[in-house]
């Protein structure tokens, strides 16, 4: 389709450009989203690889939507939109998109100038034929009242729903049993289910062929990369992929090119095949629904004793791994991160007695004789998936003990349950995903552009077009060799928010260094004072979930007594939920771990405090650190400066994000390590502050504190 006017950035994002015609005084022009959106268009064009760096209100949405779509329309390309979080999905899909049809039809004259759709996971959608097929057989698939009832509900909302996805499904009583109505690639009959025009899934698949704009998560995005790999994918072809929120993508593409074999899973797929009951209980899964259904005497009581011989493996193997984990010979472990699980690097293979392939291997050859013998089709397709969720258990756990992946980190780790008992994983990811980045995605025929507010290792001031020698450049450099892309061209980008009034800066270097005995104590009455100062409305940021507990046992009375509401993360329910409970209260008190010090957005005076209570260096003995410090190592390089610090540098930057998110946002941000003018790489993390962002020195008197006594 031919343009029928100029869809150059100046002509839709200038000062008097479609845009600001459109939305009239909503819209404020604004000079960092022009040149981003130059750059974006710029790399559309090439082919080439973009990395941009876009300080908080650059609205870089737009800045990469209006050359995308421009490029849609003008030369019928299709491009991908990752995000990680389900709230930037949320904000183009419900907010910034149909800004974009009302700007674009009013530039092209036409009702509907692209199509966009949001992609989710196959395992998102409801099956129909799958539902059916379990509320027929519930007395023998889920003989649990529990369970029909959760099977009740989601009977329930098929009748409602409109597009059959997770996202629109009432909470379960009982979660699991949406395994027994999702889609399933691995038991999809295709054409020939009876619902397979009305089916959810495929009219997505439908809706996704058709759209030239698509929409998806991190996850998604890298499982269709990893599948491509293989020759495999389910997103269509696409011409230009960007991804948003690009800090995170190292860590989902690792997870996605790595794997994975949980106690979790395995015990899923043994118990809705084939669960004989406690005492009197009667079995339950799968196979009890089966047993009139095959023509040959004996394929289904094989079956069942191959899940029975394999639940007794199950726990013996996992057992190993736990002990493993546990470090119950008395060797150190790691304990902590945001799931608080403890994990023990597994530098050699053999360590496992490998008690699962073979089990689950014979498991998944019963399986598929059973299903050769039966006449339903709907059974034929479902013993299909759980042969083959059978046969991936035993190919991976075989790859996994054996250390067959080459180039990957592998480690055992056993985490508690909120039921206390302890869960086991087996695991590897790639030591450096840089070598697979550069192959499976800078190195294909599409264009690439990441962007984030925190992808360079200095401040963000003047927007600057890479050149050979500036240090705009040189602060892309731990990025772009991390994620294999050292050819890109990069910008950055500084906010427009005036920071340099808006934000007070204190360090709090009285303070001993946080590995002293004394520090703890001494924190918690600085911590009080802050929040004191601010009357609450606080994000305290911790690096590990024992520190914050136990500052949390501490603190928790004084802060009530003061009429400030506590919120921990870990305790106090989910990570969205502890954030509305926060937003509930203008004088409320946020603990949060890792997972907080990125991705949350409060704006306004709800969150006008935030406290750093440690320089987030990542523990060097977690066992995917340990092993990228060993690589630099071996490579003659420097792991404190080269890895150490400019991943503690980065999350430093986006922690003191947190605190302004809008034009009119102001608040403090305080620093309890004194490190960071005291050490010499201090000036690293001084140095990624905004323009204008000068630290105050306090050092307090001993009394400060009383008024909280």
């Amino acid at each position: 389709m031919l343009p029928v006017t100029d869809l150059s950035p100046n002509a839709i994002l200038g000062d008097a450009g479609v845009i600001a015609r459109t939305l009239g005084d909503i819209f404020e022009p604004r000079p960092q989203q022009l040149e981003m959106a130059h750059a974006v268009a710029s790399t559309l064009e090439s082919k080439r690889s973009l990395l941009v760096e876009a300080g908080t209100g650059v609205g870089k949405s737009f800045a990469y939507l209006v050359p995308a779509i421009a490029r849609i329309i003008e030369h019928s390309q299709r491009i991908v939109i990752a995000t990680n979080t389900i709230a930037l999905q949320e904000q183009l899909l419900k907010k910034d998109i149909p800004v974009m049809q009302r700007v674009f039809a009013e530039a092209t004259g036409e009702d509907e100038p692209f199509k966009a759709e949001l992609v989710k996971g196959r395992g998102n959608y409801l099956s129909i034929r799958r539902l059916a097929l379990a509320s027929a057989r519930q007395q023998t698939l889920l003989p649990a009242a529990v369970d029909r009832r959760a099977l009740q509900a989601i009977e329930d909302w098929a009748y409602t729903t409109k597009d059959g996805t997770l996202s629109t499904l009432p909470v379960l009583e009982r979660p699991s049993v949406w395994d027994h109505a999702q889609s399933d690639a691995a038991n999809c009959m295709g054409r020939k289910c009876s619902h397979y025009q009305s089916c959810f899934y495929q009219e997505a698949r439908r809706r996704m062929q058709r759209a030239e704009l698509l929409i998806c998560n991190h996850a998604v995005f890298f499982s269709d990369l990893a599948m491509r790999a293989r020759d495999t994918g389910f997103l269509p072809d696409y011409d230009h992929v960007i991804l948003d929120e690009a800090h995170n993508i190292e860590e989902v593409a690792g997870d996605h090119f790595g794997l994975s074999i949980s106690e979790g899973r395995v015990r899923h797929l043994l118990s809705r095949l084939f669960n004989p009951g406690r005492g009197r209980g009667a079995p339950r899964g799968f196979l009890t629904t089966m047993r009139m259904a095959s023509a040959e005497d004996g394929a289904h009581e094989r079956a069942i004793a191959r899940v029975l011989a394999a639940r007794r493996v199950t726990d013996v193997f996992f057992e190993q791994v736990c002990d493993r984990a546990m470090q119950r010979e008395g060797q150190p472990s790691f304990a902590g991160g945001d799931n608080n699980a403890v994990t023990r690097r597994l530098r050699e293979p053999g360590i496992f007695n490998n008690l699962l392939s073979e089990p689950f291997g014979t498991l998944a050859l019963a399986l598929k004789q059973l299903r050769d013998t039966l006449k339903n089709e709907e059974d034929r397709h479902e013993l299909n998936a759980y042969a083959e969720r059978a046969a991936a258990i035993a190919d991976e756990t075989e790859a996994l003990c054996e250390h067959q992946l080459e180039g990957c980190v592998y480690w055992a780790e056993a985490k508690r349950t909120r039921g206390q008992r302890m869960r086991a994983t087996l695991a590897c990811c790639p030591i450096d995903v840089a070598p697979i980045l550069e192959d499976q995605l800078f190195g294909q025929s599409f264009s690439v552009t990441l962007t984030s507010a925190t992808l360079s290792l200095k401040g963000q001031r003047v927007a600057t077009i890479d050149s050979d020698d500036d240090t705009t450049k040189s602060g892309f450099k731990h990025i772009t060799r991390r994620l294999g892309c050292e050819s890109a061209r990069t910008l950055a980008l500084g906010s427009p928010f005036d920071y340099a009034n808006a934000v007070e800066l204190i360090i709090e270097t009285e303070l001993p260094e946080p590995s002293d005995p004394a520090f703890a104590a001494q924190a918690n009455e600085r911590m009080l004072h802050h929040i004191h100062e601010t009357d609450g409305g606080a994000f305290v940021l911790f690096t590990s979930f024992a520190a914050m507990h136990r500052t949390a046992d501490a603190l928790a009375q004084p802060l009530e007594s003061h009429g400030h509401p506590l919120w921990v993360q870990g305790r106090d329910g989910s990570r969205s939920a502890i954030l509305d409970g926060f937003r509930t209260n203008e004088r409320a008190v946020l603990f949060g771990t890792i997972s907080f010090w990125q991705g949350v957005d409060v704006r306004g005076r709800g969150l006008r405090n935030v406290i750093i209570t440690k320089l987030p260096f990542d523990p060097p003995d977690r066992p995917v650190v340990e092993a990228r410090i060993e690589l630099i190592r071996e490579r003659g390089g420097n792991p404190f400066m080269e890895e150490s610090t400019p991943r503690a540098v980065m999350r430093f930057k986006q922690g003191f994000g947190r605190l302004i998110r809008s034009a009119t946002d102001h608040g403090r941000v305080v620093v309890l390590d004194k490190r960071i003018v005291t050490a010499r790489y201090g000036r690293w993390f001084l140095d990624v502050l905004p323009e204008g962002v000068t630290p105050t020195i306090v050092r307090p008197a001993p009394s400060e504190s009383s008024r909280w006594d």
